[in-house]
């Protein structure tokens, strides 16, 4: 069975040493989460992570979901008690606002612990999940009284939620949509239409789901300009709050998938459902961006959990397993063969996972700390550069961590050998679950396109020049330390390469957007290298700190800077190749004509 440790030692290094979390307490919530309170709060989310989800993993796995004649869906036998041990702790609400239920600290401290939960059984964490991005939904549109009736029920976790977007002919084409809202008179609409994938879409954990659905009102514009979103609850709900009679939506039936079996993947069926409009009529694809934006955010999360996970079991099998002899003379010459951790290409392979890992965690925590500076900050300029920071990244993180996520599972499973492919040791799993998150919340191609497209132009082409500024300005205050010019040499190359491609795309991409096309997905891994080797620039800056000053644990921050090195001489020289296969164009790509293949 495999095992997990939280890493709360290497996330407090990134909050209290990088990102200097503390500067952050004259912001509302920021004063409640003092270092000693963030450290109980994390050691408590791992204990949790640990003990009480992880043993429920490989059992969802194995027993799955089943639907039943009444349309009703039963979860894993050992679902629903781990789920009311997390919701009865008050994960759910960690952030949300305090006249709701919740509890009002940082959005940040909520990824650093969705980390944990999320390596320990992905497919379980993805009820709360949907949840947390429908209350941040309702919180942005909804109205008062929309607020007043189903945020306090779904912060404690008695309410999950869920969001309804793809139907059989149409996914990240929204706008080809076929699920009709009449209005009633009376300020509701029946919705009909069907849904499929939606995750969570029925379960037992739950006494009512809040669905968020996307449908087109009579009459309404085609295409994404007449698409508006409602509320439409499984239940009925009484003006005291109490639960009614069952509405017109039921699950037609469970999708068989390739992972995540723990997770109720539905075809959800509205049948002249009742629900009620969330913002404006006809702005619904603005309204469920926020959920979109804030479930993307968790996608990434996944990807870099699950890769955590994986990592975490390789390297101990890799230090158990006996296989052969160092190549420099026996390791180990009281047994009869060495671990396989002597081997240099098995050692690459962890490196490479486990300076991805660190990586990713630090630039997650930095982006939720955008989010949290744009709805907290009072200085307006602070909080709409964080959103445009933040706004940037969101396809990054998705698309990069989640490639990357995948890529790291199948090279952990890799390093067990014939091991890592029978179902008893679990790596086959992580490999199954991993490979979803690719796929959902719009397909990575979908999210390079995005960058590409759409966010590198935002504002002028503001924040990535915020983002040019911000790295550029790291390499300039440090090339001046022997210590940290490894670091700044390389970030400084790779920034280069970003900026070429960047240009190559502007100059080009209106030209021939098959180009950008082309070019998108190696530009967004080419950003996402830069990206974390920023991040891994930082973590190499504060580490020497540390051991300059004589504090803590010395082996811990030595690590840390032999981490850094790997990722910098291994992983950041690939900017180029990334750089040069963007510059080749489309021509050749496109040439090739459709009947060919």
């Amino acid at each position: 069975m495999p095992v997990y440790q939280a890493p709360v030692k290497d996330t407090l290094f990134v909050l209290n040493d990088v990102l200097k979390f503390h500067q952050y307490n004259n912001l509302p919530g920021f004063a409640d989460a003092d270092p000693d309170m963030v450290e109980a709060i994390l050691g408590e989310a791992g204990r949790m992570a640990e003990e009480v989800i992880l043993p429920t993993n490989q059992i969802g796995d194995q027993e799955g979901c089943v639907r039943h004649e009444d349309s009703s869906v039963t979860t894993p036998d050992a679902f629903k008690g781990a789920f009311n041990a997390y919701r009865e702790s008050g994960w759910m609400g960690l952030s949300v606002p305090e006249e709701y239920g919740g509890q009002n600290l940082p959005y940040t401290l909520h990824s650093a612990v969705g980390e944990y939960f999320s390596s320990a059984n992905m497919a379980l964490l993805m009820y709360p999940g949907l949840t947390q991005g429908a209350i941040a939904a309702l919180l942005a549109h909804g109205t008062e009284e929309q607020k007043q009736t189903y945020l306090p029920k779904m912060t404690s976790g008695e309410w999950t939620g869920t969001m309804n977007l793809t139907e059989p002919h149409c996914g990240t084409d929204l706008g080809l949509l076929r699920t009709k809202a009449v209005p009633q008179g009376d300020g509701s609409y029946k919705i009909s239409g069907q849904k499929i994938f939606i995750s969570a879409g029925e379960h037992d954990l739950a006494d009512n789901i809040i669905h968020l659905v996307i449908a087109r009102i009579e009459g309404a514009p085609e295409g994404v300009k007449g698409i508006s979103l409602f509320v439409v609850p499984k239940y009925f709900i009484g003006e005291d709050g109490s639960l009614g009679g069952r509405n017109g939506v039921a699950c037609g039936s469970l999708e068989e998938k390739m992972g995540i079996h723990g997770n109720s993947t539905c075809v959800m069926n509205y049948d002249e459902a009742t629900g009620w409009l969330v913002g404006e009529e006809n702005k619904g694809l603005k309204a469920m961006f926020t959920m979109m934006n804030e479930a993307r955010l968790g996608v990434a999360l996944q990807g870099l959990s699950i890769s955590e996970i994986a990592y975490q079991n390789a390297a101990n099998y890799a230090k158990e397993r006996l296989q052969g002899r160092a190549l420099t003379g026996a390791e180990a010459p009281d047994q009869k063969a060495d671990p396989i951790i002597v081997h240099p290409d098995v050692r690459r392979a962890l490196l490479t996972m486990r300076s991805f890992n660190e990586g990713a965690r630090a630039l997650m925590l930095w982006s939720a700390l955008k989010a949290d500076l744009h709805h907290r900050s009072g200085d307006a300029p602070q909080a709409e550069s964080a959103d445009d920071i933040l706004s940037l990244m969101t396809p990054v993180l998705k698309g990069v961590f989640t490639d990357k996520g995948y890529e790291n599972a199948t090279n952990a499973q890799q390093i067990y050998g014939g091991h890592g492919y029978i179902e008893e040791w679990g790596m086959s799993q992580y490999v199954r679950d991993a490979r979803i998150a690719m796929i959902y919340e719009g397909a990575n191609g979908i999210q390079a396109l995005d960058l590409v497209g759409r966010k590198l132009g935002m504002k002028n082409g503001k924040p990535v020049m915020a983002f040019f500024e911000e790295v550029g300005e790291f390499c300039r205050a440090n090339r001046g330390d022997e210590d940290l010019a490894l670091f700044t040499k390389h970030i400084k190359k790779g920034m280069n390469d970003m900026q070429a491609a960047s240009m190559w795309l502007m100059q080009n991409g209106m030209k021939n957007p098959n180009d950008a096309g082309a070019a998108s997905t190696d530009f967004m891994h080419l950003f996402g290298l830069v990206a974390i080797g920023y991040m891994w620039g930082l973590m190499a800056k504060a580490a020497k700190e540390k051991l300059d000053s004589g504090e803590g644990d010395k082996a811990f921050y030595e690590a840390k800077m032999q981490f850094a090195r790997f990722y910098m001489e291994r992983l950041m020289p690939e900017t180029a190749t990334r750089l040069a296969r963007i510059q080749t164009g489309s021509e050749t790509m496109m040439a090739v004509p459709v009947e060919a293949f």
